[in-house]
This record gives C-alpha cells, sequence and structure tokens, in this order.
C-alpha cells in the first residue's frame, strides 16, 4: 500500500494557492485521517517566473502538461485553472494515463463531463468535482451519498453569488443595477466581463450538474431554460416587497412523474422562506426530499478557501479509494433515460406586471385574458401611474402551466387596452 500519494496540480491562482496553502497547514490531520501523506509533486503554471507564497521550491513549477500527464509518479490531478478545450485534452490524456481527477471546472463538467465519466469507467479511475458548484458547500456528496437512500423530488438555490450580491444591493439599499454590477466588480465579486454570471449561464451550468445527480438522469446544460437579472428594475423589487416577496436568482430542478424540469430564473420567494434570506455573495441549495423533506445547505459559494477546502475535500476521498482499491466505482451511470417536461406540465405561481389604460372597462378586459386560459389570481395591485394615463396592474397568479401563462401573455400583448406587459417572473417557495 503506498505511502505517498504525489499529485498535479494545475493552476495556481487563488483557489489552486489555497488547495497548497490547506495541504501544507494540515498536513497532521491529512495523515491522521489517510494514513499516508499527500505531495504536491508538479504545479502546472504559465509563468514559472511569478514568485509564489506557498511554493518554497520552484523546481515543482512546470510549463508542460505533460510533466502532469505523462508523469507515472502521479497519481491525482488536481485542476483548478478553468478553460475548456486544452483543459479537456490535459484531462483526457492524464486519464488514458490511469490518473485520478479532481476538478473545480463548472463550465467542463456541464458540458463534457459525460464524455471523461465514461473514459474514466474504461480506464478505473476516480473524477471528483464538488467545488465546481457551491464552493466550500458540499452539495454533491451530500445528494449521491448522505441523501442517496432517499428520493429527491426537487433541488432549488442560490447558486451564484455575483448575482446574489447584487440583488441583495438593488433590494436593501435601493440601487439600480448598473452601479450595484460596478461596485461588485470593483470588490472582485463580478468579472471584467460579468455576462456568465448576470445572464444566468454559471448559474446554469451548476444546475445540470445538480440535476444530474439528484434525478440520476442525463440532463445536459442545453436543456436548462435561463434567464438572467439584467431586465430586473427597481420597481419590480419594490413591487414584490409589497406584496410580500423577495426577489433572488433561481436555479430550480423538479422531477414529477419520471419528467424533469430544469430552469435558471429571477424567482420571488416569500420573505420567510429560508433562501430570501440568504444575503450578498452567499450561495445557499434547498432540497426536498421524499423521506428527509427540506433541508438547505448554506455557505460561502466562491472564494480561494471555501472552494479550495471542497478541492481537497475531493482528493482526501480519491486518496481513500486508491488506498481500498475501489477507484472507479464513483460514478454511477444515469438509471433513467432522459425524459423532460414540456410547457404544459411546468407549474408554478407567476408575477406578472402590467401597464394598461386608466379607463373604465380596462382592468375588466385584463383580467379576462386570464379567465379565457382559465388562470386565476391569489393577489392583484392596481395603481395610477405619477403623470400618466395609465395605470399598473400587478398580479400574483395561483399555480399553473408556463402553457397558460404564456398564451395568456401573447394575448395581453395584443390587447388594445394594454400598453405594455412590463415583467413576467416565477413565484416559489409556498404552497
Amino acid at each position: 500500500m503506498k505511502q505517498k500519494i504525489q499529485i498535479g496540480l494545475c493552476g495556481l491562482g487563488t483557489v489552486g494557492s489555497g488547495v497548497v496553502q490547506i495541504l501544507q497547514n494540515h498536513q497532521e490531520q491529512i495523515r491522521y485521517k489517510l494514513g499516508c501523506e499527500v505531495e504536491v509533486a508538479k504545479v502546472l503554471v504559465k509563468n514559472k517566473e511569478k514568485k509564489r507564497e506557498y511554493i518554497g521550491d520552484a523546481s515543482i513549477l512546470t510549463t508542460e502538461p505533460s510533466d502532469i500527464t505523462d508523469n507515472p509518479a502521479i497519481d491525482i490531478v488536481v485542476e483548478v485553472m478553468g478553460g475548456m478545450d486544452d483543459t479537456y485534452q490535459l484531462l483526457e490524456r492524464s486519464i488514458r494515463n490511469r490518473k485520478h481527477i479532481v476538478t473545480a471546472n463548472k463550465d467542463l463538467m456541464a458540458e463534457q463531463g459525460d464524455k471523461l465519466f465514461a473514459l474514466s469507467q474504461e480506464y478505473n479511475t476516480d473524477i471528483y468535482y464538488e467545488a465546481s458548484v457551491a464552493g466550500g458547500i458540499p452539495i454533491l456528496r451530500t445528494l449521491s451519498d448522505g441523501l442517496a437512500s432517499d428520493k429527491i423530488q426537487k433541488v432549488m438555490g442560490i447558486v451564484n453569488g455575483t448575482t446574489n450580491f447584487i440583488l441583495t444591493k438593488m433590494t436593501d439599499e435601493n440601487l439600480a443595477f448598473e452601479p450595484v454590477l460596478q461596485e461588485a466588480q470593483a470588490l472582485g465579486f463580478a468579472e471584467a466581463d460579468p455576462t456568465s454570471d448576470v445572464e444566468g449561464l454559471d448559474a446554469a451550468r451548476k444546475m445540470t450538474l445538480l440535476a444530474n445527480l439528484a434525478f440520476k438522469m442525463p440532463v445536459a446544460y442545453e436543456d436548462v431554460e435561463v434567464s438572467g437579472i439584467t431586465s430586473i428594475t427597481q420597481e419590480d423589487i419594490d413591487f414584490a416587497g409589497r406584496l410580500g416577496y423577495q426577489m433572488k436568482l433561481i436555479g430550480i430542478a423538479a422531477m414529477d412523474d419520471g419528467k424533469v424540469e430544469v430552469s435558471v430564473e429571477p424567482t420571488l420567494l416569500p420573505t420567510a422562506h429560508p433562501l430570501a434570506q440568504v444575503k450578498n455573495e452567499y450561495n445557499a441549495v434547498y432540497v426536498y426530499g421524499q423521506a428527509v423533506g427540506e433541508t438547505m445547505f448554506y455557505g460561502p459559494g466562491a472564494g480561494g478557501l471555501p472552494t479550495a477546502t471542497a478541492v481537497v475535500s475531493d482528493l482526501m476521498e480519491v486518496v481513500k479509494n486508491v488506498r481500498l482499491g475501489v477507484s472507479g466505482k464513483a460514478y454511477v451511470t444515469p438509471q433513467y433515460k432522459k425524459a423532460l417536461k414540456d410547457n404544459s406540465q411546468k407549474h408554478a405561481k407567476y408575477f406578472v406586471r402590467v401597464e394598461a389604460e386608466d379607463q373604465t372597462g380596462a382592468f375588466h378586459a385584463v383580467t379576462n385574458v386570464f379567465a379565457g386560459e382559465n388562470v386565476s389570481f391569489a393577489k392583484i395591485l392596481q395603481l395610477p401611474r405619477a403623470n400618466s394615463k395609465t395605470a399598473e396592474v400587478v398580479m400574483v397568479t395561483h399555480k399553473h402551466s408556463k402553457q397558460q401563462i404564456e398564451k395568456s401573455i401573447q394575448q395581453l400583448e395584443n390587447l388594445d387596452v394594454v400598453k405594455r406587459v412590463i415583467s413576467c417572473y416565477r413565484v416559489d417557495g409556498e404552497d
């Protein structure tokens, strides 16, 4: 049995440095739990000359991927450098050389994970990717191990810290989207190009991974319906508050009667709902299990050390498998064939804002459109618009199909008394 496991670390940015720091500072604890030593043998970087705080021996630095992928002394490849095509090639070659993989790369795992999993089965190696979804929150292992005996019905959560920071500021400080985005960029919560975050793409990749694990079904990134937060206005947030809701960007994956829906969209949650209380850059995932009921997992969704903690935890799990001789068995082939709901099978409440003529019969005409699609209301507000001959009608429907709501919206847009349909958002988290 090996007394020392050697790893090749790909990437030495915020997360990679955190991995090295944890391995150095927690050596005694790690050795006690694993019964062996874990050593960083090689580190792939772009620039070997750059000063590295946690690297005492510069000889372990390399700019050549083959120094890791083709190195027979390396047992496990830890990938925290990001990227797609070149990174895929690196991981593929590593697996073919019978190396185990730990990655934090959500983009790669959501879009090409199925190919890597198939290859790992062929070569009897492990792939772990806990850090790819919610930073320091151990949600993937919870779904695959902790709740393995339960039947998961729904997973919903805040899985992008940037958008949660922005919406928290917009809600609590009555600020508009653009200045809050600039503040998030200045604080390092948002990238210079924030598209992936604010358009919901980052969250959609994470929900793909969660849906695959929760429902044991091969859901693809392309199957996720995605809407971002760029169109949310202060008026939307204010009206939501008047009606007892908070606006959040929520990822939702639900399974009913063997069919699945996965979406990322601005969603109104009751103010008392646990997810509504998650502020700033924090993440939280709410899991509905048939046996366990409702559980929530909360913590930092990003950051060097929280994410590195998840990476090192995966690394330790792989080491245990190597020493027990059970590698290659962590991934389970999906149990069910893909079966997605159509819009007639997706049911939710909806928040709808409409600007209509402030005249006799206009309100009746608006509500008649919904009645024609058998849509009923839980809450309605009608307010005159300042310095205008129009009124604003704000409605929260009862639970109806997405198809019914979409048909109603189409008809409203063609109604003479309706100036515009201002917004339409999902409402969740209540019966």
